[in-house]
């Protein structure tokens, strides 16, 4: 049965949450009903959406909208989600990298360019499919911690519904992001702390307040089942076909488990021909939990106090830690860490080879995959993607020492030749 609407027997509730047929602890495989839960009461793991897919075909998801919901089938949200007012993220540009490529020593690579979304992140896309499943659930108020690109997407999906938000962000996050969430109107509280801690004060509040939906928190499978879009836009734009390697950057971990298995679902409906893809992680010296158990050989991740410019990726808990290591491991990648200077030469890299301005997690991306090619870890004749996730525009303070005017000169045609060396 492909369900279209899935009935809660606990609750005498019936969900229209498309094709997503319950819920599926991650260690155990213990299964649920849908419901507004995060952590299986069998196992204490995480949970994550399963379906019943059924028929899906390419000729239907061309033909859908220009957004994340043309996946629609894949996703667990309501039938009728584009007509609901949101966001309508995704479909961004896939740009052939020729001169970065060639600058970094490999045929070829793809950079998924995310900024073009409506808040310039990949949130936007988690963050719609979070909405759409909230709706369902009967929440009120959009709500979440953040280090910066979830409060934009929050607060800017909540003021296009006509809903309340709260949003909890580290009162040292950059300044233009701070801007950037309160611009549109909701409410917006600066903690002191670093992330972790206002995760944890999210996870106390989200018992406390029944009618708030926070996105990574009480609705987080489905939430992250956002990022799996990513990976359907790279194998639709690729020609549907899946990537030899792809390296993603590392926060909580949840957007590289979910490319992961967004390119596994495509292949098992048929959309794609199965084909193995190598996953590399990227992170931040200053925040490298995962980076630092991979190449210990370790199963469990220890936690670390951020310490970096990339403020995005700066989750020293992240929660999906172990997972990400599961899938570099089993497709044969591998997780690396680079220091803010070599960040800020990976924003500078992407900027003069390709015209796309990063954000410091952008950079992260781009110096990772460097030194994974340099190392010989990233095959250099294999077709590469990378995930550049967030625009440089939000994070200017990381570049500001580093670029400017190569000269200011008077208003006459000499003046410039003469600072040009003409």
């Amino acid at each position: 049965m492909t369900a279209a609407a899935h009935v809660q027997t606990g609750a005498k509730k019936t969900f229209d949450l498309g094709n997503a047929v319950e819920l599926v602890s991650k260690e155990e495989g213990h299964r649920q009903p849908l419901a507004p839960e995060f952590v299986s009461l069998e196992d204490f793991s995480p949970l994550e959406v399963a379906y019943d897919f059924g028929r899906i075909r390419r000729e239907d998801i061309e033909a859908g909208p220009r957004s994340i919901w043309r996946y629609k089938q894949l996703l667990p949200v309501p039938s009728n989600v584009e007509e609901h007012p949101n966001t309508e993220p995704g479909c961004t540009r896939l740009v052939r990298a020729d001169r970065l490529a060639k600058a970094l020593g490999v045929k070829r690579i793809w950079v998924k360019d995310d900024t073009g979304n409506p808040t310039h992140s990949f949130k936007d896309r988690v963050v719609a499919v979070a909405l759409a499943a909230a709706r369902e659930f009967g929440f009120k108020v959009l709500a979440c911690p953040s280090t910066g690109n979830l409060a934009n997407a929050v607060a800017a999906a909540a003021a296009r519904a006509g809903w309340d938000s709260v949003v909890l962000v580290p009162s040292t996050l950059e300044r233009a992001k701070i801007l950037m969430s309160a611009v549109y109107d909701g409410s917006l509280l600066a903690v002191d702390g670093n992330y972790d801690d206002v995760n944890r004060l999210a996870t106390e509040l989200a018992a406390e307040h029944e009618d708030w939906a926070f996105v990574n928190v009480n609705v987080r499978p489905y939430y992250s089942e956002g990022s799996k879009t990513l990976a359907f836009e790279v194998a639709e734009q690729l020609g549907w076909r899946i990537p030899e390697q792809i390296v993603v950057p590392i926060a909580s971990g949840s957007q590289l488990t979910k490319v992961d298995k967004g390119f596994r679902e495509l292949a098992q409906v048929g959309l794609v021909e199965e084909s193995p893809v190598r996953i590399f992680g990227a992170q931040a010296t200053g925040c490298s939990p995962v980076a630092s158990a991979f190449k210990q050989d370790h199963d469990v991740v220890q936690p670390v106090r951020p310490d970096t410019i990339a403020r995005s990726l700066a989750i020293g808990a992240p929660a999906d830690g172990p997972y990400v290591l599961d899938v570099v491991r089993r497709t044969g990648g591998a997780i690396e860490d680079v220091t803010d200077e070599e960040v800020i030469e990976g924003i500078q890299l992407l900027a003069r080879t390709e015209g796309i301005f990063a954000e410091t997690a952008g950079g992260v991306t781009v110096a990772t995959a460097k030194k994974l090619i340099e190392a010989g870890k990233i095959d250099p004749d294999q077709e590469t993607v990378l995930l550049i996730t967030g625009d440089g525009l939000k994070t200017l303070d990381a570049v500001q020492d580093r670029v400017g005017p190569k000269a200011t000169v008077a208003p006459s045609t000499d003046a410039v030749n003469a600072a040009l060396g003409l």
